[in-house]
């Protein structure tokens, strides 16, 4: 396995930062940001210093009740060669749902939501693995996430969900100490216990970042300092395996160099003197060339005390769902001094069949429910903390509201204080359907058909934009009854 050692999330608003930084032995980029064709010239100079540069995807949705899109993971692999990267990593999450599975219209997140820990969304989630590592020219490493709400009837801890995902895909993982910590405070999960579970022999490498707790819920904003409970589960994680690299996460109100410098440091002192594998990168990789390393599906791995190597539910209740708050925390395992097994699992060629199409329309009928109650207004599923779903609602709606302001910032400054107002209103309305840029069209034209804003100046400034990146003129009046007709389907 490749050592990384010390990183940092390359970001286009602290580039020169991070090139300046000192002791940083690599960088994470999101892959999404890219064109294969045509790096940042900051990237450009960090891989000409030897640098490490790994592509991180937030798109792919591996586990969605889909298979994996084709052009994604094309693209994704594009960008590892362009890069020169020892691997790509994504997330296990899933990020659209609907489509033909539940003859409903398809709906974006446009954001990581967590996979229910169930027999079929681990059979999909393998086989979709199976297809990204097939077709992805570098090895594939996946993130747990951190997650505001609870599925109902889940059947494995989420230590033995990946414990499992391990044994039947051979992929690698990486684990977000932060993520942990967040589903600690929301769901009642024990840190330690998921770091027992899971196989830390198959870590790529590691997360760390900052939140903020509000109202008895944790947010992963990475836009805070690492908190000092964080720092305390990657230091259990550091006592019990040396992590390949240690990687500290940073995506908005970003700090002075200085800052991160001394955060960067904070992470190193909390890994202590076990982490021999920081600060080493492999030479082949320092000039270039991919680095020999066996593909992680056919690598033998040991799994860790607790893991499943068999099928079948796991023993003892199931977490339960309170609608007045997190779930508790899950029971104890019913023998916690059992002996590690050691049996090396079989390789991915003989594992467990594909799931038939039933298992995939069965997590596409609650994934899509899930995500309709969260961005079209429709009831939450039976058995979810419905607080907790209005909760995701609104911070799904406030990111929406955020990264398209990223995405067009012209339309801030055209619609001055009252564009979050107005960017509310219209996606409590409007689930989006075609990614932010779209998303930006589509609201823009919301604008429009409405007679909004009542300034002229600023209306006119409005349909110049919108005819600059459409292409066209507004729709007239049969396009827009069309359109509203789309939309009411989608809210029922």
């Amino acid at each position: 396995m490749t050592e990384l050692g010390i990183g940092i999330g390359w970001r286009p608003e602290i580039a020169g930062a991070v090139e300046a930084l000192p002791g940083v032995d690599w960088v994470e980029v999101v892959a999404e940001n890219l064109c294969a064709d045509h790096l940042p010239d900051s990237l450009a100079r960090l891989r000409e210093r030897g640098v490490t540069v790994v592509p991180h995807g937030v798109s792919l949705g591996l586990g969605g009740a889909d298979r994996p899109d084709p052009a994604r993971l094309a693209a994704l692999g594009e960008k590892a060669v362009a890069l020169g990267a020892p691997l790509v990593t994504e997330h296990i999450a899933f990020v659209r749902a609907g489509g033909p599975l539940t003859a409903t219209p398809l709906l974006e997140a446009g954001h990581l939501l967590p996979v229910p820990r169930t027999r079929d969304a681990l059979d999909v989630l393998c086989e979709n693995v199976r297809i990204a590592q097939d077709a992805l020219p570098v090895p594939l490493a996946l993130e747990n996430i951190a997650a505001l709400v609870s599925w109902p009837g889940e059947e494995m801890t989420e230590g033995r969900f990946l414990a499992e995902l391990v044994e039947r895909t051979g992929v690698r993982l990486l684990i977000d100490v932060a993520n942990l910590h967040t589903n600690h405070v929301n769901r009642g999960e024990d840190p330690a216990r998921a770091l027992s579970e899971l196989p830390v022999e198959a870590i790529a490498y590691v997360h760390v970042a900052g939140g903020v707790e509000r109202d008895g819920v944790w947010h992963d904003t990475h836009a805070h300092p690492v908190p000092p409970a964080v720092l305390d589960i990657l230091a259990d994680l550091a006592s019990r395996v040396s992590p390949p690299g240690v990687l500290l996460e940073r995506d908005d109100d970003f700090p002075p160099a200085e800052e991160l410098a001394a955060e960067l440091e904070v992470v190193r002192t909390a890994l202590g003197p076990r982490s021999t594998g920081a600060g080493r990168v492999g030479t082949a990789h320092r000039h270039g060339a991919r680095p020999l390393v066996p593909s992680p599906r056919r690598a033998p791995l040991l799994i860790g005390a607790g893991a499943r190597v068999s099928g079948g539910p796991m023993p003892g209740p199931t977490p339960a769902t309170d609608a007045a708050g997190p779930a508790p925390a899950p029971a104890q395992d019913p023998d916690p001094g059992a002996a590690p097994v050691t049996e090396a699992p079989a390789p991915a060629s003989v594992s467990a069949p594909a799931p038939r199409t039933a298992a995939r329309q069965r997590l596409a009928v609650r994934q899509a429910s899930l995500l309709s109650a969260l961005v079209s207004g429709t009831p939450v599923p039976e058995g979810f903390d419905t607080r907790r779903v209005g909760i995701q609602s609104r911070a799904l709606a406030a990111k929406r509201a955020g990264v398209v302001a990223k995405v067009a910032p012209e339309l801030p400054e055209i619609l001055g204080g009252g564009y979050r107002p107005a960017f509310l209103a219209y996606a409590r309305s409007r689930p989006m359907t075609g990614g932010y840029r779209r998303d930006a069209l589509d609201f823009v034209e919301h604008l429009l058909l409405a007679g909004r804003p009542e300034d002229p100046t600023a209306r006119r400034e409005l349909t110049e934009w919108w005819q600059d990146r459409s292409g066209s003129r507004p729709p007239g009046r049969a396009t827009r009854l069309v359109r509203a007709a789309r939309h009411a389907l989608v809210r029922r």
